[in-house]
């Protein structure tokens, strides 16, 4: 089962730069969606002609914001929007499949802004996402992909020192936010397959950042610790353009 991450900044703007021809070239069984930017009517007419997926989405009240969906071959059992929390959940951030064997779920963790203006709010949010994950483990296996607005190490960023606790995504705060997941059992599958390879997923748009690969690595995909044995390859993908972002994934055997 392959399964793909990406943070398309925006699913109408992608779908202009070959957004169908890449979906095919990556060929996965599940891809999931953050930062979709649209509605549900916006969407579906967006992947209008991408046979073969089921398509779920979970949408931002606030029009052009936020959102994930999750594309998949398979009819999942159930399908869950949001965590059960208010002040979070009129974000659109959170969208998870049942399978049989696993949960699938796809987020798009809130920045925490200029000026690290909402770091107290991502505070609260990685608390109560990391309660809802728990959850979710308790009852069966997770695989947890998506935007998490974090580079967890120095080696996960190309300029640590000048980023470190003055810009978003990489304060101390953060990172520890970050390392509870880890600590709950969740694995960072890609660094766990390269623990000493240097890539990113995210580069400004700003000074020809993707170009120098001065970027960030702050999308990924967890999975609960017994099915890190059935994950057969963990990559990112900087060659795929379109966003800001680039995919990331797994393949694992059920």
């Amino acid at each position: 089962m392959k399964i793909i991450s990406w943070n398309v900044n925006g699913v109408r703007a992608v779908q202009s730069k070959g957004f169908a021809e890449t979906l095919k070239l990556l060929d996965a069984d599940c891809i999931l969606l953050q930062e979709t930017k649209a509605q549900v009517d916006q969407i579906e007419k967006a992947l209008d002609g991408i046979d073969g997926y089921h398509i779920y989405s979970n949408c931002a009240e606030r029009k052009g914001y936020s959102g994930v969906t999750i594309l998949s071959r398979h009819e999942p059992l159930q399908v869950i929007s949001d965590i059960g929390l208010i002040e979070h959940d009129q974000e659109g951030r959170v969208i998870v499949a049942e399978f049989e064997q696993f949960y699938l779920l796809n987020v798009y963790v809130p920045n925490s802004g200029e000026a690290l203006a909402r770091l107290d709010y991502r505070q609260t949010w990685d608390t109560e996402f990391l309660a809802y994950c728990r959850q979710l483990q308790n009852k069966k296996p997770l695989i947890a992909c998506g935007d998490f607005n974090v580079a967890h190490r120095e080696i996960d960023i190309a300029r640590p020192k000048p980023n470190y606790n003055k810009s978003s995504g990489y304060t101390q705060l953060e990172i520890d936010g970050f390392s509870r997941f880890l600590d709950a059992g969740l694995v960072d599958t890609f660094r766990h397959d390269h623990p000493d390879t240097v890539a990113y997923s995210w580069w400004s748009y700003r000074a020809g950042a993707r170009e120098k690969n001065v970027g960030w690595r702050i999308d990924y995909v967890l999975t609960s610790e017994m099915l890190v044995n059935k994950v057969k390859n963990a990559f990112i993908l900087p060659e795929i353009t379109g966003s800001d972002h680039c995919p990331v994934g797994i393949e694992i055997d059920f």
